[in-house]
């Protein structure tokens, strides 16, 4: 008994990894779409697209192996973890993790206006970044598109972008 006890718990939890890291395989590929339907300023469409995120996510790994194979356009994707938003000098790209989400106001603080598409991990309403990762009402990964953030950041959503998101 306590044999078949140990075998489930261990099925339950390789199903759950497996389950976690199909999500973010899922967040992955919305966030390479960002860099094809998210329009910048003129001034940041020179060399490497960056991506940084912030604090310990497994994100990560899921980006450095998509910027591996895939480019924004014609640029090579770069993507870095940083500790601390004190951290961040420059992307095109900041996720914020769930365990940030509490300390979202420095993070607003730190990026101010410039052109940096905040993106966030099932964010609580009051910590809105431009983008938004949300669970539809059928539990599937979606995600909110906050024009008005994005509006601030001097960013600009494609129509593509926008038929796809949750817009508010």
């Amino acid at each position: 008994m306590k044999k078949l006890v140990l075998s489930v718990a261990l099925i339950i939890s390789v199903l759950a990894g497996f389950a976690q890291s199909q999500n973010f395989q899922t967040h992955t590929l919305f966030m390479y779409s960002f860099t094809r339907f998210v329009q910048w300023p003129a001034e940041e469409s020179t060399g490497d697209f960056e991506i940084v995120v912030l604090g310990d996510s497994p994100i990560l790994n899921e980006l450095k192996a998509m910027s591996e194979k895939k480019k924004a356009g014609s640029r090579t994707i770069h993507v870095s973890k940083i500790s601390s938003i004190a951290d961040f000098k420059k992307g095109h790209i900041l996720y914020v993790p769930t365990d940030w989400t509490a300390k979202y106001a420095e993070v607003n603080a730190k990026i101010g206006e410039s052109p940096v598409l905040l993106v966030t991990e099932q964010a609580p309403t009051a910590n809105k970044g431009c983008i938004n990762f949300v669970n539809n009402k059928d539990g599937r990964l979606a995600f909110e598109l906050n024009q008005t953030q994005m509006g601030k950041h001097k960013l600009r959503a494609t129509a593509e972008l926008t038929r796809m998101a949750i817009v508010n």
